[in-house]
């Protein structure tokens, strides 16, 4: 089968056009060139998946996944994840856990900079986040990457 990222000159069998059809497509432009983009070769196994089947709630929480695992990548160990919320006065909130209820809504879980235990509950068509680098917790010798553990969560729920 041919890569969705390979060149245009690439020609596909019928099979391959309909099926790159149901694929998840992506692309990203930066203006560093050695900027460390996503592409269909580091994504998650779940996200090559066709997305037939998949409710919006779950095709988004899939994503936020790789989203924040990929920003995690870049992090060094004095940071760790944080999401801030676009049009709300929230302010940052340290991602411990991300869930979805189908059909269409999405959880995270954390707490906020006071420490108070917070829970977004958010529509898909409301989606709206801002991966923010959070100084890790002073009490803990490394940060916390959530963004792993929920990916690897989602290949074991595969199985």
């Amino acid at each position: 089968m041919t890569r969705r990222d390979a060149p245009d000159m690439t020609i596909d069998t019928s099979a391959e056009h309909l099926e790159n059809t149901f694929l998840p497509m992506m692309n990203e432009v930066h203006t560093d060139p050695d900027a460390d983009c996503l592409s269909h070769g580091n994504m998650p196994p779940a996200l090559s998946e066709s997305t037939k089947g998949k409710c919006p709630a779950q095709w988004a929480y899939e994503r936020v996944i790789m989203y924040i695992q990929h920003f995690e990548d870049q992090l060094d160990n004095d940071h760790e994840v944080g999401i801030g919320l676009a049009g709300s006065n929230t302010g940052v909130i340290r991602i411990e856990g991300l869930g979805y209820f189908e059909p269409d809504i999405i959880t995270f879980y954390g707490t906020n900079d006071d420490g108070a235990k917070t829970q977004l509950v958010q529509h898909v068509s409301q989606l709206n986040v801002t991966l923010i680098a959070s100084p890790k917790q002073v009490d803990q010798p490394q940060p916390t990457r959530i963004g792993f553990q929920l990916a690897a969560a989602l290949e074991r729920d595969k199985k």
